[in-house]
């Protein structure tokens, strides 16, 4: 989803790009970007460590991932399953393959929403991430801190994780035509509780340029890429349906809904932490084009 928006910035930018995928059908997009393309499954290690190493970058950019394009109950598992995998298996392949190559700098891919739920609303990168929360999402929490170390304190790259908040934008879940959008407008995506879990938004241009950013500025460490302004659910949610031309969202009461969903979507909409941008901000020198996700719905849905 990134590809179409990061790899034309990087080409516009003067970066010689070498994209890796692994579906044969991007191959003639990634070319017309003015990328080199490099039909690969990061899966398959060799294959990996030989393609980037034929490469010789400088940089290496990691934004893996395999989730569903509609997330259901009934997928969830499976799709944590698959993104776990690649995020696993395949982000130390590609840092294997990126130390063979001798690149200097990785530049990885994270999300700023899985902060343990305690203390403030809003938390900076030292705050601890939530390894204990319910199953299946503990053990991809986990995964993840492992994947974090495994590219931050490596002594042979400059390793840079971005912990980026809730994409929205062309091409993402909270597009018009995005899954969130249809459940929005179904009615079927409720206040849940009090309503009072934050959330963290980024439009995908800044997720762009807070990649680019990366690859020169900065040391290594973990970086929150989010807008502005982090809110309770019962503010953005209504607001999101209301640039969506949708009514607004129904009112589910807690007992209600931990019959219906699962305990981690639950305190997603009760007790999620925000997470601060400021070191991003102030390392990477950037700050996001849409510093609101009240501007930025508006922009990207009007």
């Amino acid at each position: 989803m990134i590809g179409p928006v990061l790899v034309p910035m990087l080409v516009r930018e003067g970066h010689q790009v070498s994209a890796m995928t692994r579906t044969p059908r991007k191959v003639d997009g990634l070319e017309a970007m003015g990328a080199d393309p490099v039909l690969c499954d990061v899966l398959d290690a060799e294959r990996t460590r030989d393609a980037v190493v034929a490469a010789r970058p400088d940089v290496v950019i990691q934004h893996l991932t395999h989730l569903p394009q509609r997330m259901t109950p009934w997928n969830v598992k499976k799709g944590y399953a698959n993104n776990d995998r690649v995020r696993g298996d395949g982000s130390a392949n590609l840092v294997r393959a990126a130390e063979a190559a001798g690149a200097k700098r990785f530049v990885a891919q994270n999300v700023s929403f899985m902060y343990r739920p305690a203390g403030p609303w809003i938390l900076d990168e030292t705050a601890p991430l939530w390894i204990d929360a319910p199953e299946p999402f503990g053990a991809s929490i986990r995964l993840h801190d492992r994947m974090e170390h495994n590219i931050v304190d490596n002594p042979n790259l400059e390793g840079l994780v971005l912990r980026f908040g809730f994409w929205y934008g062309p091409g993402t879940a909270f597009a018009h035509d995005g899954y969130y959008a249809g459940l929005v407008r179904r009615r079927m995506f409720p206040l849940v509780g009090d309503g009072t879990g934050r959330a963290q938004f980024v439009h995908v241009d800044d997720v762009a340029e807070a990649t680019v950013a990366a690859m020169t500025k900065g040391g290594p460490g973990r970086y929150n890429i989010t807008d502005d302004d982090p809110a309770p659910l019962y503010e953005w949610l209504p607001e999101y349906a209301r640039a969506l031309g949708a009514k607004p969202p129904r009112h589910v009461p807690m007992w209600m809904a931990r019959m219906l969903t699962g305990s981690f979507v639950l305190n997603q909409a009760t007790i999620m932490r925000g997470a601060s941008n400021q070191k991003a901000k102030r390392e990477l020198d950037w700050k996001p084009r849409y510093a609101s996700w009240r501007e930025g719905f508006k922009t990207a849905l009007g």
